[in-house]
């Protein structure tokens, strides 16, 4: 075997555009100059085979002849390439076939033989078009390169759908080079078809729908070749469908079986079949996007590394069909499964996930390209009737979640799967390679799951940039060499790099950057008041400062309070107070002093009624779940300690007439770090349906929580939704009501970044260890929550990232990790790191655990 050659397959899009034939060009001399033999595969234009398929009326056959080589003859003209007589051929035989009989259209021999016409046109062109961009041509008709060693029949399925052969064949491999001669300095190009194969009777047969890919891989593995690359319309594999999530990234690096995984569960951009071949053979493959060659891609290779637990992707399909068998005498009954399964072997069809219990079973079925006819269906249910009672649940989606190692991340995933709480959900299964947790809905709901769990899961993922690329925005708006988000930090670098480090690492707060996240909560027009969450960050010039720009502070404790009325400007009337088991003290002064009191507990009420005998307070409703990136940032539901349940409110009431309380305002808080405004409109509405209980009650504060995106091409919180949802709610109200709203790390997160030295520099067998001079003494949240922050070298913050680092304290703990799996250039000691979005819970969280300095403060007025 050579091993000296490179299969290029390039798809429907990028052989349709005349502009895309000097990227194909392009790449056929690169490889040719490193010495390689280059096999090109080709897909029809994109949309002439589907017109191909839907032949039936030779009246028509004219037409559609002329609508497909009109195409391909466009095509030439545009590259002023005139067609040739093997091209005249082609769309000769091409009517033929178009004009047979109705009875004959329907053959499979003569329906797989029309619907390789199109990729026979398109070898055509090719071999003309690469001949006038200076490249040597050899056509190889794929039924002879490629084989299947069944036997067809009139069966349809095996005519469109076949397996080909792809033991490697290195006569093959040497036979094509010899005839060609020398490679010289002239490119040789081999030229075939995708999707297109013949089998023993010398037939043509077809590989499938999306086949080019599965041609191009058997093809490679048939020749050994060095690798296959794949060039389509997108750069590669995505961590959800682009097209209808936003914010999804490129996934740059995948083992065989993930991509398999993905591929199979409904990534669009790779077809399952095709990598076998290659991880039996151990031949990379890369995906890469024609218009922007510049990409890397996404690479899946035996080489990737299998990073531990993750969740990479999500990904659905939809038209899936449940089949519900249940019946009480299946429980023990040998060989059931063994008869009904052959049932659905009879009628063709494969069956995907499975769940079982003593009395049901209920599968899905993998159609894979197929339509589902409505006669099969009631023929199998009539066929399985026999042995148990049938359900068939069309108009269904299957909503994935991809990745690593997934029963030992299931406890994590709790937060994220409480969006499936409104849905109905027909069936979970858990893949028994443990690569995917698979939740079947209806089809109408896979789409806003899939974004809600993109946003709760994907963010932040432990592979870190050596996994996770670029957005889908980011490559399409052409901004990979620039932030999506200009950070503020980024414009200060060199005032950061002069930072006054003595002996400890470096908090800095820039105060511009909290007043203008202040301001934009201020200019919400359904939000009368904005209290600051103190706990997320008490250093007394930010309170100033977002006191300076009309926000209130909330407190928690009565020492925060203390603080507030002893440090700043505030007056009582600023300030919310929202303790929780507190001692009863505190609530004593609290209404001494004359400021906004929560009460969250009906105890307090109960025993304590006579200290608030005559006063105004606020009520902390528990709305009954949470959100939030961990489950100890939920703030809401019966394992969240906050908040009073509405079945309290009756027993509440009658704590108010005897002691003469009035409850003035609403309150609820559901969690912290989420990205959409869905979550504070339900609140809203939750706490709205309460009014009737408290007819006092003027304003609802519907709680803080907003996230903050960890990356920076991360989507953030739509404000303006938010904004308008509460319009709309307000609008059906039956009495005036003021909305309040209390954020802590959204006013203050972006604003604060940790500047920390390098201090040494490890290798353990293929990890890399970073260490700085602090760690989770002062940033806790990647240890507490699993929290993710940006990590950049800013010493050296323009060179490139060529290293897999995990980022480390000096802490004697196995948990003081600041980052895991960063893409980093080369760090050396003494270099400044900064760690972003750090201005929240960073500081106040911090400790002088192991009598190690916590990171001291330094602010930037401006």
């Amino acid at each position: 075997m050579t091993n000296q050659w490179i299969v290029l397959k390039f798809g429907g899009t990028s052989v349709a555009a005349a502009e895309h034939w000097d990227v194909i060009a392009t790449r056929c001399r690169h490889h040719h100059q490193q010495g390689k033999a280059v096999m090109l595969v080709l897909s029809a234009i994109r949309g002439v085979t589907d017109a191909l398929s839907a032949h039936v009326d030779p009246g028509h056959a004219e037409s559609v002849h002329q609508q497909i080589t009109d195409r391909y003859l466009s095509l030439l003209e545009s590259l002023g390439c005139p067609p040739d007589d093997r091209f005249k051929r082609l769309s000769e035989q091409l009517l033929t076939l178009l004009q047979a009989p109705t009875d004959t259209l329907e053959t499979p021999p003569h329906r797989a033989c029309l619907m390789a016409m199109g990729e026979r046109f398109s070898t055509a062109s090719a071999c003309l078009i690469l001949a006038s961009l200076g490249c040597r041509t050899q056509h190889q008709d794929a039924r002879e390169l490629l084989k299947t060693d069944q036997r067809h029949g009139a069966d349809r399925l095996t005519y469109e759908s076949a397996n080909c052969d792809y033991t490697p064949d290195p006569e093959l491999a040497n036979r094509l080079i010899e005839e060609a001669g020398t490679l010289g300095s002239i490119p040789q190009v081999w030229v075939t078809e995708g999707f297109v194969a013949g089998n023993a009777d010398g037939e043509t047969v077809l590989l499938g729908r999306g086949g080019s890919d599965t041609s191009a891989a058997c093809m490679a593995a048939r020749l050994g070749a060095q690798r296959l690359e794949i060039w389509s319309d997108v750069a590669g594999l995505f961590t959800a469908d682009p097209r209808t999530v936003s914010g999804t990234r490129l996934l740059r690096l995948l083992s065989y079986r993930e991509a398999q995984e993905l591929a199979s569960m409904g990534a669009r951009v790779l077809h399952p079949r095709c990598l076998e071949p290659l991880r039996m053979h151990g031949i990379p493959l890369y995906l890469k996007q024609t218009t922007r060659s510049q990409l890397a891609g996404t690479v899946v290779s035996v080489d990737a590394r299998d990073y531990r637990a993750q969740i990479k992707a999500i990904v659905s399909r939809s038209g899936i069909t449940l089949i519900s068998m249940e019946g009480l005498t299946m429980w023990h009954q040998v060989g059931f499964l063994a008869d009904a399964f052959a049932l659905f072997r009879t009628h063709n069809l494969s069956v995907d996930l499975i769940s079982s219990s003593e009395a049901n079973v209920t599968v899905s079925l993998d159609l894979g390209a197929r339509l589902l006819d409505d006669s099969v269906l009631e023929a199998l249910s009539f066929d399985l009737s026999r042995i148990c009672r049938v359900t068939i649940r069309q108009q269904c989606a299957s909503v994935s979640l991809i990745g690593l190692d997934i029963r030992t991340i299931i406890h994590r995933l709790g937060p994220a799967l409480e969006v499936f709480e409104h849905r109905h959900m027909h069936m979970v299964s858990l893949a028994s390679n443990d690569l995917n947790l698979s939740f079947v809905v209806d089809d109408r709901d896979a789409p806003k799951l899939v974004q809600q769990l993109h946003r709760q899961l994907i963010p932040g993922g432990v592979g870190g940039d050596s996994v996770f690329g670029p957005t889908w925005e980011q490559i399409h708006q052409d901004r990979l060499d620039e932030p999506v988000r200009p950070l503020w930090w980024q414009a200060e670098r060199d005032r950061l790099l002069a930072a006054p480090f003595d002996d400890s690492a470096l908090y800095c707060y820039h105060l511009p950057t909290v007043r203008e996240a202040a301001r934009r909560l201020r200019s919400l027009t359904h939000i009368s008041r904005v209290f600051y969450a103190i706990k997320a960050n008490a250093n007394p010039a930010i309170l100033q400062a977002v006191l300076d720009e009309g926000l209130g502070l909330e407190c928690v404790s009565l020492a925060e309070v203390e603080y507030v009325l002893f440090n700043t400007t505030a007056t009582a009337g600023q300030i919310l107070f929202t303790p929780n088991f507190a001692p009863r003290e505190e609530y004593t002064m609290a209404l001494e002093l004359g400021v906004f009191l929560t009460i969250d507990n009906l105890f307090v009420f109960e025993e304590w009624g006579e200290l608030l005998a005559g006063h105004e307070v606020m009520l902390r409703i528990d709305p009954g779940s949470g959100l939030g990136h961990h489950k100890l940032v939920r703030t809401a539901g019966s394992h969240a300690k906050f908040g009073i349940q509405p079945d309290d409110f009756s027993a509440v009431q009658a704590c108010l007439k005897a002691h003469d309380i009035r409850v003035v305002g609403l309150h609820a808080h559901i969690g912290s770090g989420v990205l959409h405004a869905d979550a504070w409109h339900r609140t809203a509405r939750v706490l709205v349906d309460c009014l009737d209980w408290f007819p006092d009650a003027r304003w609802i504060d519907i709680g803080g929580g907003l996230g903050v995106p960890g990356r920076q091409e991360q989507e953030g919180l739509d404000l303006t939704r938010l904004d308008e949802g509460l319009a709309t709610i307000r609008q059906g109200l039956s009495r005036p009501i003021d909305f309040w709203i209390e954020p802590g790390r959204y006013v203050v997160a972006e604003a604060g970044v940790l500047l920390a030295r390098v201090t040494q520099i490890k290798g353990k067998g293929d990890v890399r260890y970073v260490g700085v001079e602090t760690g989770m003494n002062s940033l806790l949240r990647p240890a507490l929550y699993g929290a993710y922050h940006e990590i950049f070298n800013l010493s050296r913050l323009h060179d490139e990232p060529t290293q897999v680092c995990n980022v480390v304290g000096p802490i004697c703990e196995t948990g003081d990790i600041l980052g895991l799996d960063r893409l980093l250039p080369d760090c050396r000691e003494g270099d400044i790191l900064l760690i972003a979005n750090t201005g929240a819970y960073g500081e106040v969280m911090s400790s002088d655990y192991n009598m190690r300095n916590r990171a001291k403060v330094w602010i930037l007025e401006t």
